[in-house]
Order: structure tokens, then sequence, then C-alpha cells
């Protein structure tokens, strides 16, 4: 298990914002959104939507999912997995920490789905 990246401040993202973690800075193939939904909870996703090109970093955040700008399909933060056609493959999850005022981003490692 990796120390985690930090990639920003939690004053950085106001909720339902995003951003998005250049491939470069966490060392993968694939750029990674970072989202914070309306409750203040940050999640991390693959940016790019698994129907099209589209980055999910500009998409819709509601009710802990995100909406595709291209052609709104949502996906779950905590699953990855899609909610709405046109996709129908999951994106990754990645997990999140915020220690302090710090945001870590652990590229690779999936998010942990809330029990049930």
């Amino acid at each position: 298990m990796s120390e985690g990246i930090k990639v920003a401040t939690v004053d950085e993202l106001a909720p339902a914002e995003a951003k998005v973690v250049d491939a470069a800075v966490v060392g993968t193939g694939d750029d990674i959104a970072l989202f914070r939904d309306e409750d203040g909870t940050f999640y991390a996703l693959d940016d790019t939507c698994s129907h099209e090109e589209a980055s999910l970093a500009e998409g819709w955040i509601e009710d802990c999912t995100v909406e595709c700008p291209l052609h709104a399909a949502r996906f779950s933060f905590t699953t990855g997995r899609p909610l709405s056609l046109p996709a129908t493959q999951p994106v990754r999850t990645h997990r999140v920490e915020v220690r302090g005022e710090d945001v870590y981003l652990f590229p690779g490692e999936p998010a942990e789905a809330p029990a049930p």
C-alpha cells in the first residue's frame, strides 16, 4: 500500500465540483477525475467515460454520481458502474483519503464501497 499522492486541498474544490489529475502526476496511463460530492465527500474515477471519449470531470455531479457531458450516461462514485445508458462498462474507482486539509489519491487502489 502506497502513501498516496497529494492532489488537492479541501478548499480547492467546492461541493459539486471536480478537477482532472493528469496521468503524468499520478503515474498512470489515464487521467483521473477527483470529485467532491454535494455533501463534501471526495471520490475519484477514471476521467474518461467508458462509452465515448469525454471527460467525466466536466460532467454534472449529483447524488453520489456524475453524468457524462457528452451523452448523459451516469456513473456511481462508489462503484464506477454505469447507472444509465448509453454506457454499459464501468470506470475504475480510486481510493481517496482526506488528511487534515490535504486530499490524497491512491491511483490503482479501488475505492471501498460503503457497507450496506
